[in-house]
């Protein structure tokens, strides 16, 4: 299985007046991790910039199991974990600690994407090679 990380600290501006992380910022930990994956999977953002395939997100599910605050790490591990012929299926793990606390799972997430050519906006079937990563 090819999986990627990320770590990063909950700002300020993704929490609420109660210092809880908002909604629409676990989306951009999910969208941060993806890119990284992708990267691993040979689709860096420089690479898909000079050949215009691009994984296109069709579905995304947020899992939401306790919340993140303010100040708290933020470790997110994606995952490849499903490839058909037009479509990839990633899942994302988000883990917070907090100075002197055990990590906690805070959201569990998952995405459907599909290859798209642009300008075109066709769609491209999936590279065989990784079929091969899947356990």
């Amino acid at each position: 299985m090819i999986e990627a990380e990320i770590t990063e600290e909950v700002p300020f501006y993704d929490t609420d007046c109660g210092g809880v992380v908002s909604n629409i910022a676990y989306l951009r930990f999910v969208e941060k991790a993806r890119t990284a994956l992708f990267a691993k999977l040979g689709m860096p953002a420089s690479e898909m910039m000079a050949t215009g395939l691009f994984p296109a997100v069709v579905r995304t599910e947020i899992d939401y199991r306790s919340p993140a605050r303010l100040g708290d790490e933020i470790r997110v591990v994606a995952s490849l974990v499903a490839v058909e012929k037009v479509r990839a299926v990633c899942e994302f793990r988000l883990v917070a600690r907090a100075p002197g606390r055990e990590p906690r799972t805070v959201a569990a997430a998952s995405q459907t994407v599909a290859l798209v050519q642009l300008p075109e906006g066709r769609p491209r079937r999936m590279p065989s090679e990784w079929l091969g990563l899947i356990d």
